[in-house]
């Protein structure tokens, strides 16, 4: 064959061949597009910003019993070894952190086997701030529901139900854990009557709060702990930032740990808002 011939020859195939590829971008394209009309709203829609609903967390971050829920440890350094590198050892239930199921129960789902799709969720803030600011034991109840119910609709499935106490503000202070004379803490939380109506009259896959626990803090029972996460469901404590989202209409996207076995871990939480 002569060298125009195969010249010729590779050309057309060349050609062929990104035709081919074109098509096949402005099918996957077609999809993509066509994938998103099932999305929650603020992914079908798009999104303005992204808000942090994690804090940052060391050594001096308030824990539930009190004693310190991570240390530090720098390993290699970068003026001697090239490179940096920290051993941690911590806590699971340290920060801002997911109970799994498995916490509250004999053989619930650890944290490695919450189920994907439950990782991003509607999130329905209900705001108890005034409340809480009189009461520090004050807690979400069936009534705190109806309410978020009549003002913004329907509770979306596999939504995550997040209490907003304002407690977040006083993360950096005692009264984060708010102990008294006899050790009791006083911070808010979810009544176990409005987990039980969350679990009976809606999908929700989660519930969050901005304090140390889903019960509020002089529970000795975790009753609210008993009732919600042995169900399959999870919840998610220490929530920054709840302030700064809307109380319907962003989506949860939740970083949880993927530890084997684990009752639970910190995680990176953020909003599409």
């Amino acid at each position: 064959m002569c060298d125009i011939c195969v010249m010729n020859a590779v050309k057309k195939r060349m050609l062929s061949r990104r035709a081919f590829f074109r098509a096949a971008a402005a099918g996957g394209a077609a999809l993509a597009a066509g994938s998103t009309l099932g999305a929650a709203p603020a992914l079908a829609g798009g999104h303005q910003k992204v808000e942090d609903m994690t804090h940052t967390y060391d050594a001096e971050f308030p824990t539930y019993f009190g004693q310190p829920g991570i240390s530090i440890e720098q390993k290699f350094n970068f003026a001697d070894n090239g490179f940096n590198l920290f051993q941690l050892s911590l806590n699971e239930h340290t920060g801002t952190h997911i109970d799994a199921p498995l916490h509250f129960s004999a053989d619930g789902n650890s944290v490695d086997a919450i189920p994907v799709e439950n990782l991003v969720a509607p999130l329905c803030v209900i705001d108890i701030r005034a409340r809480a600011a009189e009461n520090p034991d004050a807690q979400v109840t069936p009534d705190d529901i109806k309410a978020w119910i009549a003002a913004n609709g329907d509770i979306p499935p596999n939504a995550c139900v997040a209490m907003n106490s304002g407690w977040a503000a006083h993360v950096a202070t005692d009264r984060f854990r708010n102990a008294d004379g006899d050790g009791v803490m006083h911070f808010p939380g979810f009544h176990v009557e409005a987990a039980k109506m969350l679990m009976e009259e809606t999908g929700a896959t989660s519930m969050a709060v901005d304090t140390l626990s889903l019960d509020h803090g002089p529970s000795k029972d975790f009753v609210t702990h008993y009732a919600w996460l042995p169900s399959g469901r999870f919840g998610i404590e220490n929530l920054a930032n709840l302030d700064r989202v809307p109380a319907a209409g962003a989506t949860l996207v939740i970083g949880a740990p993927k530890h084997r076995g684990g009752s639970g871990g910190p995680a990176r939480i953020f909003a599409l808002v």
